[in-house]
């Protein structure tokens, strides 16, 4: 484990403010989805921040300039004090938005959150299918209110956005998915091809989609932003391919330390949601001031900069538009963090990249096959 030191690669011009603060307000969750981004780990992780922990976070954070705050998880619905930390970032000035599975939410809480000053919630779905999507979530009943919440959300007057994580086991089913984004009235749909981190790593031969799959429904999705258009319909649809089938990397939370600040359940203080994974002991608000984190910090100023990278990104003319790409996607696949993003076609580690797209179209992967957050939820999977 490196040093949680101050002294390692700061980059030579002093980094802006950490514009986006995003609240992992626990790990604790009743979904159990396959995909899920926390740590694999995530029960082995300290106690929980507090409410007045969070709020200091929030106070701290915002003198720092951060503009844009997101409650996360997990499920943030489970933390019972969630309008409160709402209320305290909106009075100082935040623009509020939730992101939530659904479950939990009620009608009386969306008006208690509307009433604390909540700008904007998310809700996610897994699949347009009512049995893939409570297969996948571990719940019977996910779905059903998941529609039902939708709706309430719009009713209270909220804009309608929607998250669908697509994979190999609902990405042919774009055009439903879509269709039933219309039904709810929806205002932003991201259909958001799974990158693999945490449990998505772990069943990424069950999920990624083969390259036929993904046109297929990149094809389909960009004939109904014509059609929608055409129509002067609201709705966006927003299409995120997923890295493997790329051939350069993107620019990782545009670049290490640079816009995007991440504090867990515990306290620990990340650069992305992925980055706890790296052999680096990040700081953790328990013991450092936010703005210590941010501008002084060893595990902030690791990666940010150009002076930390290796050939072929040091002489890459790419290199300050995708900063070598995603630090945590060369640790998982090569090993060493420092290395050039295996997505890109001039790392010598692309090969990896390619296997992996060849096992998405030999070998494909079945529902059965999946891993999820619980034992329970396995052989749910399983019996189906």
């Amino acid at each position: 484990m490196l040093s949680s030191g101050s002294s390692c690669n700061k980059a030579a011009t002093p980094p802006g403010p950490p514009m986006w603060l995003l609240a992992e307000l626990t790990y604790r969750c009743p979904l159990q989805c396959p995909y899920c981004s926390n740590p694999l780990d995530f029960s082995q992780h300290g106690q929980e921040l507090s409410t007045a922990e969070w709020i200091e976070v929030f106070r701290q954070a915002r003198e720092l300039g951060a503009a844009q705050l997101g409650f996360s998880g997990g499920e943030p619905l489970v933390r019972q004090d969630l309008a409160e930390l709402i209320k305290a970032a909106r009075d100082m000035g935040y623009y509020t938005n939730l992101i939530t599975s659904g479950i939990g939410l009620t009608e009386q809480r969306i008006a208690s959150f509307s009433e604390a000053g909540l700008d904007h919630i998310q809700i996610s779905f897994q699949a347009a299918d009512e049995e893939v999507n409570n297969l996948l979530a571990g719940s019977k009943k996910a779905f059903a209110h998941k529609l039902a919440m939708a709706r309430a959300v719009k009713k209270h007057g909220y804009p309608m956005v929607l998250n669908f994580v697509t994979h190999r086991h609902n990405i042919d089913h774009i055009e439903r998915i879509i269709e039933l984004c219309l039904e709810l009235e929806a205002d932003f749909v991201e259909l958001a091809t799974c990158q693999f981190y945490g449990w998505a790593e772990l069943n990424r031969a069950g999920l990624l989609p083969t390259k036929a799959q993904l046109a297929r429904a990149e094809r389909i999705t960009n004939q109904w932003r014509d059609k929608l258009a055409a129509q002067k319909h609201p709705c966006k649809l927003i299409f995120v391919t997923p890295d493997y089938y790329e051939e350069r990397p993107k620019a990782c939370m545009n670049g290490w330390g640079n816009l995007f600040l991440d504090i867990t359940p515990d306290g620990t203080a990340l650069p992305c949601h992925s980055a706890r994974q790296l052999p680096v002991q990040f700081p953790n608000v328990r013991e450092h001031s936010i703005a210590h984190i941010w501008r002084e910090s060893f595990g902030f100023n690791r990666f940010r900069g150009y002076d930390w990278m290796p050939e072929p990104c040091r002489s890459c003319d790419e290199k300050e538009r995708d900063f070598g790409g995603c630090r945590c996607q060369a640790y998982m696949l090569t090993g060493d963090a420092s290395n050039a993003d295996p997505v890109c076609s001039k790392s010598p580690h692309h090969g990896l990249i390619l296997a992996a797209r060849q096992q998405a179209e030999e070998a494909p992967g079945s529902l059965a096959s999946l891993r999820m957050r619980n034992e329970q939820a396995s052989k749910l999977i399983c019996k189906a």
